[in-house]
């Protein structure tokens, strides 16, 4: 929804939330329900309010617990019998400044007392989350602070002992460390946040006299948007590819009418010089695993001559698709999502021309940045929250790299005239084991991205993975694809529960990036070998159908399972009797490469 897509109109939010609820609600989108408890130490009704609409716009159902005023130590720490009921599958603890309690009194405390208070301010946020884990193990959203807008002291107060600023920053640190250290807990970052918006539009003490709101009004769904980003990110909402213009978008001016020498890039000017930073900006996704892509309407020829321009920082390299043609861009992003094996919804088109990210809304309803100058779209695309990072797998960072190796894969398919000896000709390799503790993460994350290739859909947090990994009740596989042309990663995770002689599968996914490569038939084998090894006579397969799983709805049968029943839904059960099964795989060669577990 447009109003509901940064940059937006906080004021409008507030004034039409019932309005922007009721038509999200009614707009047929299939979404996953997620209960989502608020530990508040001010109100946080308007909060939620806001909260609840972009996550219907991400698509996220949530349905809400909200702790009384100022009360969350106490839910937390000392339960509630109705959060307990509840059963939440995330934790979001909105605490600020104002509820800081061992703040320095006095410059007249000794650093070793100051310390102190330090400490045991720590602890009692310590005490909170440790709680919450224990009780509930599902993840935890914890705001860290913001400065106070007045102060004693001047510049002394952000950097003496007894400095309210400083006391603020050092525990941020303290739990921005607890963060790294401990999966599944997440920091809001309000610190940030306030900064950006200003803390003098971001205090307002009449809001917090009349109504305990520890912020003004109008930034209320600056701070839910900040969260549902971490929310959506946790769940796999991210979007995945940057795509881009080129002419005054990755450098300044019209390259066909300006020619290479024409454009303005470099640091000899000064706007020349803001498209060097953007493109450094840009980069910097890549590392992170965002793929990266060019949309242009331009010849081919000058597209690549722009970006190999002697200061152009991006490289035709670094791009997974370089569209530069006179095409409809909209037509364009199609064409790439179906190449890569991806959504169009997973792309964020990055363009200085109004008219066409009006079209690219229009027929796609994707995100759009647009702007008039390069701040404005670093800006954008730093607030947008497209790419909330909440965990980084070694598989994120080759991404680039494996969608690259898809397009020579691609290519080299286009030689073969008989598809069977084009995948024998790929040398594939897969390691198929137990969940290993070294992949769990991208086991986790691979259960809340995978959409497509996605048999249930069914979402796991890791708190929910370890507890699947340590039962004997399970059949568990991780597969790992390689081939000459590199190492694609975990791209596969299938979960199976033993009910005497039968196995039912809860979960069976695979990474789009993988498809038609026989990569489904090895795993059925080994989870074959495993079953026949516990004992297990049949298998009971179940497809549950969603908006964007249809490509996996009869994959039960290419396997050769009976179909059990349908539903009206398209919801169906299959079984398969493996007494008699004879092996599918014949291309790839399983368990013989040795994998890096580091």
């Amino acid at each position: 929804m447009k109003e509901l897509h940064y940059p937006f109109n906080s004021k409008l939010i507030l004034r039409k939330r019932r309005a922007l609820k009721k038509q999200l609600l009614a707009d047929g989108t299939a979404r996953i329900k997620k209960k989502i408890a608020v530990l508040g130490g001010s109100t946080t009704d308007d909060i939620v309010s806001s909260l609840e609409l972009f996550l219907l716009d991400f698509g996220i159902e949530p349905e809400f617990y909200q702790s009384e005023y100022n009360k969350f130590y106490e839910d937390a720490v000392f339960g509630s019998p109705e959060l307990d009921r509840f059963k939440p599958d995330i934790i979001y603890i909105h605490t600020t400044s104002r509820n800081l309690t061992m703040i320095p009194e006095s410059p007249a405390e000794t650093p070793e007392q100051i310390q102190q208070r330090l400490d045991d301010q720590y602890e009692y946020f310590q005490t909170i989350w440790t709680s919450l884990f224990e009780k509930f193990s599902c993840p935890v959203i914890q705001n860290n602070f913001e400065l106070p807008l007045y102060r004693h002291t001047g510049n002394y107060d952000g950097w003496g002992y007894s400095g309210t600023g400083a006391f603020i920053n050092r525990l941020n640190v303290m739990f921005s460390d607890y963060a790294r250290r401990n999966n599944g807990f997440y920091i809001n970052d309000i610190n940030y946040l306030s900064s950006a918006i200003g803390l003098k539009k971001w205090h307002d003490a009449e809001a917090w006299f009349l109504y305990k709101y520890a912020m003004r009004v109008e930034v209320l769904p600056e701070v839910a948007y900040s969260v549902a980003c971490i929310i959506k990110s946790v769940y796999g909402r991210n979007q995945k590819v940057i795509d881009l213009d080129l002419d005054n978008t990755l450098w300044g001016g019209v390259i066909g009418d300006d020619g290479v020498e024409g454009i303005e890039l470099g640091v000899e000017t000064a706007v020349g010089q803001s498209y060097v930073e953007f493109q450094e900006f840009i980069r910097q996704f890549k590392n992170y695993g965002i793929l990266l892509a060019v949309c242009s309407k331009n010849d081919e020829e000058n597209a690549l001559a722009g970006l190999n321009h002697p200061s152009s920082v991006l490289k035709p390299e670094d791009f997974v698709s370089i569209k530069a043609n006179w095409n409809s861009k909209d037509s364009n992003i199609e064409e790439l999502a179906k190449e890569i094996g991806l959504l169009p919804d997973s792309f964020v088109f990055v363009d200085d021309n109004p008219a066409e990210c009006a079209i690219i809304d229009a027929q796609l309803k994707i995100p759009t940045v647009n702007f008039s100058s390069v701040e404005e779209a670093m800006y954008n695309l730093s607030r947008g929250g497209y790419f909330e990072v909440t965990a980084v797998s070694k598989d994120d960072l080759k991404r680039s790299e494996m969608y690259s190796a898809n397009a020579k894969r691609n290519a080299q398919q286009k030689s073969f005239s008989n598809y069977q000896d084009y995948l024998l000709s790929l040398d594939m390799s897969a390691n198929i084991t137990d969940f290993l503790p070294v992949y769990l993460q991208r086991i986790t994350q691979l259960t809340n991205k995978s959409n497509q290739f996605n048999v249930t859909t069914k979402r796991y947090s890791e708190s929910d993975m370890k507890t699947v990994t340590e039962s004997p009740e399970y059949i568990r596989l991780c597969g790992q694809l390689a081939d000459k042309f590199g190492d694609n990663g975990v791209v596969s995770v299938v979960i199976g529960r033993c009910d005497d002689k039968t196995l039912h599968i809860d979960l069976w996914l695979m990474s789009c990036r993988v498809l038609k490569r026989d990569m489904e038939f090895a795993m059925l084998d080994e989870l074959v070998k495993q079953c026949r090894e516990r004992g297990i006579e049949k298998i009971i397969g179940y497809y549950y159908r969603t908006p964007k799983n249809n490509m996996v709805s009869e994959l039960f049968a290419t396997f050769g399972f009976e179909n059990v029943s349908r539903s009206d839904n398209g919801d169906s059960v299959w079984g398969l009797d493996i007494t008699s099964y004879v092996n599918k795989n014949h291309v790839i060669k399983i368990n013989e490469k040795e994998y890096s577990h580091e």
